[in-house]
Formats: structure tokens, C-alpha cells, sequence
């Protein structure tokens, strides 16, 4: 079987472009300035966000694109979130940073199954409205008390524009 890819261009984030290939759904940020938005929480110096072309987003065996374990590459190693304190407002950010339509579903104790490297974020307290799931407040970049059997997912309505070529 022939491997579909394609990229898509996501108006309401158009610093970012997603990339879809088969299971797997990721963005590749497109920075050209180092603003970063300030949580509104008592987050280590370590959680503060910082440019977005260092790091990527993607969902993983989930079937699809827009459903899957949440995995974000930060200095070269894929890692996971912890499902400590996971809940819609996390899930809307992780759907529309990747384009990926409303959140239907924020999933937790490995749904997708469990990751492995890292756990990068824990105790997770999105407002919904954060631009990248790395600046919701957290319990700092790292920092966490969890095993990748508290893995966090998503399901997305996966309503997004695509670009086939024939």
C-alpha cells in the first residue's frame, strides 16, 4: 500500500503546518520571533514556553490523524503527557494546534497505548485558549510524578482542510 501524506495550512495558526502521514498526525512549527505567552501560574522558569519551532506535536496510534496518543518532540526525543489533571480544555488546544477540528474526547491511562521516552508535561491546566499545548501551565517541563500508563490522548472531530494532489 502506498503511504498518503500531505501537508495542511491552518488559518487560525498560521505559523504552523501540520503534516499527516498514515497513523500519524504532527505539526511543524514556523517561527520567526521568540514571543512567548506568560502562564498564569506558579510554573518553574523551566516551563516557560520559549520560540516554537523547538518543539513538535503529534498524536500517534490512533487510528487516524486527529485521534491518538499526544507526543511532543523537544530536543530530540518524542515524549508524552501525563493524564494528571487532563481534561477538554487541554484536549481543545492539543486539536487545534494540529488543526484537527473541535475535541470530542481527552483520554487518559494509555486509551492509545503507552508511550515511551520522556513524560514531558503533568498536572496540565489549559484555559482552552493557549495557542500551543506547551504553554498551558503545568507543573514545570519535566516535571512529573507519573509511568506511561497515565499516558493523555485525544479524539478530534478531525474537520480539517486537505490538499490532494491527483
Amino acid at each position: 500500500l502506498a503511504q498518503l501524506s500531505f501537508l495542511i495550512f491552518n488559518p487560525l495558526n498560521p505559523l504552523t503546518i501540520a503534516v499527516s502521514s498514515g497513523n500519524h498526525s504532527q505539526v511543524l512549527p514556523q517561527c520567526n520571533d521568540s514571543l512567548s505567552e506568560q502562564a498564569d501560574s506558579a510554573a518553574s522558569e523551566e516551563s516557560a514556553p520559549y520560540c516554537s519551532d523547538s518543539r513538535q506535536l503529534r498524536l500517534v496510534d490512533g487510528g487516524g490523524p486527529c485521534a491518538g496518543r499526544v507526543e511532543i518532540l523537544d530536543h530530540g526525543s518524542w515524549g508524552t503527557i501525563c493524564d494528571d489533571g487532563w481534561d477538554l480544555d487541554d484536549a481543545r488546544v492539543v486539536c487545534r494546534q494540529l488543526g484537527c477540528g473541535q475535541a470530542l474526547n481527552a483520554t487518559g491511562s494509555a486509551h492509545f497505548g503507552e508511550g515511551s521516552g520522556p513524560i514531558w508535561m503533568d498536572d496540565l491546566n489549559c484555559t482552552g485558549k493557549e495557542s500551543h499545548v506547551w504553554r498551558c501551565p503545568s507543573r514545570g517541563w519535566g516535571r512529573h510524578d507519573c509511568r506511561h500508563k497515565e499516558d493523555a490522548g485525544v479524539i478530534c472531530s478531525g474537520l480539517r482542510c486537505t490538499l490532494s494532489t491527483g
